[in-house]
């Protein structure tokens, strides 16, 4: 039975991507750092709950020594902010540092505890959550929010993403960066469960699927 986990997945994206993947027969971990949360929606999906603050290491590490086995990473956790307190010239810096915590350290975290189990699997996947705003590409010329959490910590994810991928090329690994875009169903009308479709997709790669890319709905995205 293929196994997976997806860290803050007890709403929203991550909660879809859970539904998803136990949709296509995978036992499903859903990670939350808060129980009850994590353990009710958990009890509405049949997944598995365990408790993960991808902000506290020993969490991580306990939810890691917690499996048995591992064959899919879903890297969904994260934090936004924005507004005054990201916005250069007026930054809280505790509000940016909290970003960079989550997004891109949390990332590596997680993935570094998890990382033994998956190179156990027969046919691992690393899928890391990420965004179109974090690229350098759109920053440059689009009307993307002018934050110095959020987008760049997502640039930083980015690029991690690109340096396990690079690291692991030689193994079954698979790692790769999704954006699910924006998700707001009373605004633009995409909902979550749309959002999650290309998580789903790279976390169940066939064999001769790639590796070290970013990808969205639409295919390759330009980092």
């Amino acid at each position: 039975m293929t196994t997976a986990l997806v860290t803050g997945a007890n709403r929203g994206i991550g909660l879809e991507i859970v539904k998803q993947l136990m949709a296509r027969g995978l036992t499903v971990y859903l990670g939350a750092r808060d129980p009850e949360r994590g353990e009710k929606a958990a009890a509405g999906t049949g997944a598995r709950f365990v408790r993960l603050d991808v902000t506290d290491p020993e969490s991580v590490r306990q939810a890691a020594a917690s499996l048995d086995s591992l064959d899919v990473l879903v890297n969904n956790a994260a934090v936004l902010g924005g507004g005054p307190a990201q916005a250069p010239g007026s930054a809280d810096l505790e509000d940016v540092r909290l970003a960079f915590e989550t997004n891109v350290l949390g990332v590596i975290t997680v993935t570094e505890a998890f990382l033994p189990l998956l190179r156990r699997s027969a046919r691992p996947r690393i899928v890391n959550v990420s965004s179109s705003v974090g690229t350098l590409t759109g920053m440059g010329t689009s009307e993307m929010p002018i934050a110095l959490g959020y987008p760049p910590s997502k640039a930083a994810l980015n690029a991690v993403t690109l340096q396990y991928a690079k690291a692991l090329r030689d193994t079954a690994i698979k790692v790769n960066a999704v954006c699910p875009g924006w998700c707001a169903p009373e605004v633009n009308g995409r909902t979550p469960a749309q959002g999650a479709h290309i998580a789903v997709t790279m976390a169940t790669l066939a064999d001769d699927g790639p590796t070290g890319g970013f990808y969205d709905d639409e295919g390759v995205v330009a980092w």
